[in-house]
């Protein structure tokens, strides 16, 4: 059901500070940020040959990474992200299989300008599963 690794996703308290370490120290690709109200958050996009890493940072204090960054003041993986080719099929098939899928499981509109969902860090060994539809 899932394919490749869309991304792996990094909260960062300092997005600037993280910016330019991909950048100027490992030499990585770096998108410019950019503001998606809808999450809460400030993204910036990290290109790799294989995937992208996605620098993420709160937008705003009601973001869920404000909450995320209290935990971990350090920063630390948040999520990731595998692509699927019919997300609404993929939430179906989860959601009968028993893994819960948070915001009310509807897809939103995701950074790449796809429909995303995210599945319960619960039900996925601790960790928080996004699918992007391609």
């Amino acid at each position: 059901m899932i394919g490749r690794l869309n991304h792996v996703a990094i909260a960062v308290p300092d997005l600037e500070a993280a910016t330019a370490q991909y950048r100027d120290t490992l030499g990585a690709s770096v998108r410019p940020p950019q503001d998606e109200p809808e999450h809460g958050v400030t993204v910036v996009f990290i290109e790799l040959p294989n995937t992208k890493v996605e620098l993420i940072h709160p937008l705003g204090d009601a973001s869920p990474i404000a909450a995320f960054l209290e935990k971990n003041p350090a920063g630390g993986i948040h999520h990731i992200c595998y692509e699927v080719e019919d997300i609404a099929a993929a939430r179906d098939r989860l959601t009968a299989q028993g893994a819960r899928v948070l915001g009310g499981g509807e897809p939103k509109i995701g950074a790449h300008g796809k429909p995303v969902l995210f599945l319960h860090p619960k039900d996925f060994n601790g960790c928080l599963i996004e699918l992007e539809e391609v």
